[in-house]
């Protein structure tokens, strides 16, 4: 990829904790997902599960995320062409008919394993590309 391509690239990225016991099926859910934002123009998705979290003179995102000792931090991000195909995949993404169906487990009142309210989430732009 040059790099005209990829000071072009737009990034969609989250932080959010996650209980260790439901981290098997949040990740059966997580690889469904992610080929759907691929179907719908995202070049990669990638999540990374917390192991070194604490650099001295910083906030960790243990701290920021208010983590407790049965959770782990989950890091992801989408990376997108461009914003206008991150903005695209975002309209349609929500609306295919196979999220629901995935996503509903991880949102079950009675057995919740993924707390949105907890996700921390931002797009951003290219700023440093080399």
């Amino acid at each position: 990829m040059s790099i005209a391509n990829v000071l072009n690239n737009y990034l969609d990225g989250f932080i959010f904790p996650i209980p260790k016991k439901n981290l098997d099926q949040y990740q059966a859910v997580a690889e469904q997902v992610a080929d759907i934002w691929k179907e719908y123009g995202a070049l990669s998705y990638s999540e990374f599960i917390g192991d070194e979290l604490f650099l001295e003179g910083t906030r960790s995102f243990t701290d920021a995320l208010d983590l407790d000792d049965s959770e782990v931090v989950i890091f992801g991000y989408v990376l997108f062409p461009d914003k206008r195909t991150r903005d695209e995949a975002n309209e349609k993404v929500p609306q295919d008919p196979r999220m629901s169906k995935i996503v509903a487990p991880l949102m079950n009142p009675d057995h919740p394993i993924f707390d949105a309210r907890r996700m921390v989430y931002g797009g951003f732009k290219s700023f440093v590309g080399k």
